[in-house]
């Protein structure tokens, strides 16, 4: 039986107080609930406080390069199905630097789960603007304020999402249930996690999103709807909606590789004289 003591790594640098800790908390449950073994999860990550979060797990990590984790965690997919693949980054990771991957790993949907710890700040390097800066918020890039911000969650359904979600590391419990959803969704899972950042936002704080963040009831939302997707995606403000935004069923990007029919690419013989009619063609 999984526990969370089978995911323990090493012991996290972040700040005290930092949000980081409930989405590493919240990750770790939903791993231990759905009782995934730790070799069956590759955790993908770039650059920056939200990337460090894999290595203060114990599962397969790969970290590579700021805003590119998308296409890592899609190629190791493709490579091994049987993964359950989770990219971590944080909002100027995923939408500033990896805002092209992101779009079209959207549109394509990958069958991976993307963790967005979004504090709407730039805090390794020392509190810039963010692509999902509130509009106004003063920083050392943004002496006069930031202009207005991206809507990751508008435009995910804008692009065909197929699992378009928010939460908040404040409520670890239902965050926790977020991610369970999102990596037992079959397509591309985003999860936008409000996070704050105790060090350079002193503007989005606990408090400030404890007085706006709700549930969607599922009794009463229905995240089916496109429309209505879209217009809870836009809410903003003095009440902001947390869960599941919008979800539809198409088929994953791997799903439509035929290739993957004969089984896991790692699986798979291979026979290096295949190449020869390749190199035929540029005779």
């Amino acid at each position: 039986m999984v526990t969370m003591t089978d995911y323990a790594g090493s012991q996290p640098a972040w700040c005290p107080g930092c949000g980081n800790f409930g989405i590493l908390n919240a990750l770790k449950k939903a791993l231990v609930e759905l009782g995934l073994e730790p070799h069956k999860v590759l955790m993908v990550s770039g650059i920056g406080q939200a990337g460090k979060l894999p290595h203060y797990t114990r599962a397969n990590v790969l970290n590579v390069l700021h805003g590119r984790a998308l296409p890592a965690a899609a190629g190791a997919k493709i490579a091994n199905p049987e993964l359950s693949v989770i990219a971590v980054g944080g909002d100027g990771d995923g939408y500033g630097e990896g805002g092209n991957h992101f779009l079209h790993s959207v549109r394509r949907n990958h069958n991976i789960t993307y963790l967005v710890h979004d504090n709407q700040v730039y805090a390794l390097t020392k509190g810039q603007a963010s692509p999902t800066s509130d509009r106004g918020f003063v920083t050392k890039t943004t002496p006069h304020g930031a202009p207005a911000p991206l809507n990751s969650l508008a435009v995910a359904i804008a692009a065909g999402g197929t699992f378009v979600a928010r939460g908040f590391s404040g409520d670890v419990e239902h965050l926790a249930g977020l991610i369970k959803s999102g990596i037992q969704h079959r397509g591309f899972a985003l999860i936008d996690i409000l996070q704050p950042c105790v060090s350079f936002n002193h503007q989005n704080t606990y408090a400030w999103y404890k007085e706006r963040v709700y549930k969607l009831e599922e009794a009463s939302y229905k995240p089916g709807d496109r429309s209505a997707a879209m217009e809870k995606a836009l809410e903003w403000g003095e009440r902001i909606p947390i869960g599941v935004i919008y979800r539809q069923e198409r088929p994953a990007f791997e799903d439509e590789i035929t290739v993957l029919t004969k089984g896991p690419l790692v699986r798979q013989a291979t026979d290096p004289m295949q190449v020869g009619s390749l190199f035929d063609e540029f005779v």
